[in-house]
């Protein structure tokens, strides 16, 4: 490597030609492309040995298809991944909406029936709450205090299928 002496004014300048005095070397090129494309082959058919190889000790079975029905297979434990949550929701909305809104039996030996939402409200205002003599009131108990929904908005009372269904969002007024 050369070494470049501090400018001194009134010196003779010698910068040199401006450009490489050789070609490059092109034996060794050619020896570094052949020598490259000797590992890239072996890394290949290496590759290609050990797949084959894990292909036959573990077999994985056949390919699982994503149109193949969650009875089919067999399901990893739960929490699992949602593969169409929206249409869970709808459905779990749906069944929520039926069965607030449908009669149904909770114990038919005892007679115990569920009696939709709006229909039970009524027999309330009807019949009144049940409610114990003063008498029977445990002593020194507190009033439990239960604070006021939010109803600005009215959304947060509709809970995760407030915006599905619009019928919710209308008052009985409506």
């Amino acid at each position: 490597m050369e070494i470049k002496q501090p400018y001194k004014p009134g010196a003779p300048t010698d910068r040199g030609r401006g450009y490489e005095q050789r070609d490059a070397n092109v034996k060794g090129l050619l020896q570094f492309a052949f020598w490259m494309a000797v590992v890239l082959a072996i890394t290949l058919v290496g590759m290609r040995w050990t797949f084959d190889y894990f292909k036959r000790t573990e077999p994985l079975g056949p390919t699982a298809s994503p149109l193949v029905t969650a009875t089919q297979r067999t399901l990893p434990p739960s929490p699992r991944l949602q593969a169409q949550p929206h249409r869970e929701l709808v459905d779990y909305c749906a069944a929520q909406q039926q069965k607030v809104t449908t009669y149904s039996w909770v114990d038919q030996g005892s007679r115990v029936v569920h009696v939709p939402v709006d229909r039970a409200m009524d027999l309330i205002l009807a019949r009144g709450l049940p409610a114990r003599p003063s008498s029977e009131a445990p002593s020194g108990a507190a009033a439990a205090s239960v604070a006021a929904p939010n109803t600005a908005g009215g959304d947060d009372l509709l809970g995760p299928c407030g915006y599905l269904t619009e019928d919710l969002r209308k008052t009985p007024s409506e």
